[in-house]
């Protein structure tokens, strides 16, 4: 076989092989007539054309919002464990760059 046809070859091959990949993404396989679909699965909507409700509103609440001492609260507890965390982070990073500065020096 010479160079030539080999390369053709080559080039046929990758040319069906990426025409199977790309025409396997345009068909679901639960609608193709081999698989089918499970028998405990619901029916599909015969018009696939409708859109979504945008325009309809979730119903309103029945509980009022937070009052505003209660909001103020919330954010100085979120504000606290913020600022905990932030220095525990910071103690962790020096103890860390301590340890490591000791283990040069001890070297």
């Amino acid at each position: 076989m010479s160079v030539d046809r080999k390369r053709w070859a080559l080039a046929a091959s990758v040319l069906l092989l990426s025409a199977l990949a790309l025409g396997g993404c345009s068909t679901s396989i639960a609608d193709m007539p081999i698989f089918g679909t499970p028998a405990d699965a619901p029916e599909r909507a015969k018009d696939s054309s409708t859109y979504l409700p945008v325009h309809d509103l979730p119903p309103d609440r029945e509980e009022p919002e937070l009052a505003p001492a209660e909001r103020a609260k919330i954010q100085a507890e979120l504000v606290a464990a913020r600022d905990h965390q932030a220095s525990a982070a910071a103690g962790k990073d020096t103890a860390a760059k301590d340890t490591a500065a000791k283990d040069t020096a001890a070297k």
